[in-house]
């Protein structure tokens, strides 16, 4: 049981970050509605794009694991927004805020006991609640990672 518990603990810690970067929250800070949409040269998106992509699969992923009835979304039109930038500062931090809301309801289901981390979903091929929440985090540094990336080519960060 302290085993399971340790486990929990250590996979929430690696959910919120902040080990080996910064946290979400300071690596989203300050970031302006002109600045989440202005273009790269040579990038393929903006940093609203990928603040949405994080915002959709994060969401996805998390439906996946809450609903019996889950349908896959297509890859990748639904997972990419085509809008480079958000319409106003209310849009972009609602987006933020819901990444916040989402990686929270994930670390809800790591931590319940009820929940086991090794089972398989009924409705799934495999995956567990621990690959599920392990590739949250893992897909959340790596497109964290890009947006410091464009912040500082924008020299915003």
């Amino acid at each position: 049981m302290e085993q399971e518990k340790q486990l929990r603990e250590q996979v929430v810690t690696l959910l919120r970050g902040g080990q080996a970067f910064r946290t979400r929250a300071e690596l989203l800070e300050g970031i302006s509605v002109e600045d989440a949409g202005k273009k790269v040269k040579g990038l393929p998106y903006t940093i609203w794009q990928l603040l949405g992509h994080l915002r959709f699969a994060q969401h996805d992923i998390l439906d996946f694991c809450c609903n019996p009835n889950y349908q896959e979304p297509n890859w990748p039109d639904d997972y990419w927004p085509q809008e480079t930038a958000p319409e106003n500062e209310a849009h972009l931090h609602r987006t933020i805020d819901a990444l916040a809301t989402d990686l929270e309801e994930m670390i809800q289901l790591v931590q319940d006991p009820k929940n086991d981390l090794l089972k398989p979903f009924a409705h799934g091929s495999g995956q567990t609640l621990l690959r599920e929440a392990t590739l949250v985090a893992e897909h959340n540094a790596y497109h964290l990672g890009q947006v410091v990336v464009l912040r500082r080519l924008l020299h915003t960060f």
